[in-house]
């Protein structure tokens, strides 16, 4: 709770005054590093938990990955990746925190990997994929990856997120067609779509999508 409200030295006062530690406390600190930007020190606590043999859970191994994904720096991924036990590797929350890290480390073709090993593929996975083609610049790819994925796993996320890989890789058609399939069109796709049509200087069709969503969304 002290971390939900930035207090991380209060929180780390109590977590030293807790004798027997288990995964969950480690990984309830971790977590909080991660929630106030200091994920760096997470991974001086995971080497104190080696030192502890105290074996971490499927949670703690996800919010390992979280610190690797926010760290950006490969050898941290890797050096945590090394370690994670086959059984868990396998889980696939684990499996989709991997293919967000690597994507927001910049390694899509580890990404790519662990996506194909994955066999029931939810609406979280092909996003994390989509979303790491996306921040890589591979805007066909997002958009080739989102035509495969099932309808009923499309969601608003999803969404947002291919639109913002035809926003930076300056594919207006494939925007404005996957836009205009979208049947509930919320602010933020909106907003998404507006961005798109900015970047590429088609300043009045993006005014004019604005105030059409303000005439049909009053306050």
């Amino acid at each position: 709770m002290l971390m939900k409200f930035g207090d991380v030295e209060s929180a780390e006062r109590i977590f030293r005054s807790i004798k027997a530690k288990g995964a969950n406390i480690y990984g309830a600190l971790m977590n909080g590093y991660n929630l106030n930007g200091e994920s760096w020190k997470c991974f001086t606590i995971f080497e104190e938990m080696k030192e502890k043999d105290v074996i971490p859970d499927e949670i703690a191994w996800n919010i390992l990955l979280g610190a690797c994904s926010k760290s950006g720096m490969l050898h941290h991924c890797q050096y945590i990746v090394n370690q994670i036990p086959l059984n868990i590797l396998n889980k696939i929350r684990i499996q989709t925190a991997l293919i967000d890290m690597w994507g927001k480390c910049g390694s899509i073709e580890n990404a790519k990997n662990v996506f194909n090993l994955v066999v029931d593929r939810d609406t979280i996975t092909y996003t994390a994929m989509i979303n790491g083609f996306a921040l890589n610049g591979m805007g066909t790819q997002a958009v080739e990856l989102y035509r495969e994925m099932p309808n009923n796993l499309r969601d608003h996320v999803s969404q947002i997120c291919v639109l913002n890989a035809c926003s930076h890789a300056g594919l207006l058609h494939e925007a404005r067609t996957i836009f205009n399939e979208i049947s509930l069109k919320t602010e933020s796709i909106i907003t998404t779509m507006v961005d798109c049509l900015s970047r590429l200087f088609m300043f009045d069709e993006a005014q004019e999508l604005i105030e059409d969503y303000e005439k049909t969304n009053t306050p």
